[in-house]
């Protein structure tokens, strides 16, 4: 896994951020997104009551609430994300294909570690 990247953010910086993303929930924007029903991270379709948002750039280590930086997510991926960024998760997953193989995560993470590493070999 790659070297964390820690970086000082205030709780004040944090609590704006938190405060954008409860009034970008409210947007048309984001309701669109929420009724498509597909996790950022597997790729599976939930219904939007199981959805929640997710920073690609967690808050603590930086990000900002933009519509670049949210995406929505199953409760699932969220969960297992927590503050990682997205070189951290993408380690993850890709230790995590040799350990889940019975559990199905292979199946649900491997489209997002085969997305990424094409996107690295470009």
């Amino acid at each position: 896994m790659p070297e964390p990247f820690i970086i000082q953010v205030s709780e004040k910086e944090v609590k704006k951020e938190r405060e954008k993303a409860r009034a970008l929930r409210q947007s048309r924007w984001w309701k669109q997104r929420l009724a498509r029903g597909i996790c950022y991270y597997c790729r599976r379709h939930f219904p939007p009551s199981e959805m929640s948002m997710d920073h690609v750039v967690p808050l603590i280590r930086g990000g900002k609430t933009t519509k670049g930086n949210v995406v929505t997510v199953c409760q699932e991926c969220n969960r297992r994300k927590k503050y990682l960024l997205p070189m951290e998760w993408e380690a993850y997953v890709q230790n995590s294909l040799g350990k889940y193989e019975t559990t199905g995560i292979t199946e649900k993470f491997s489209s997002f570690a085969k997305r990424n590493s094409s996107k690295r070999e470009k």
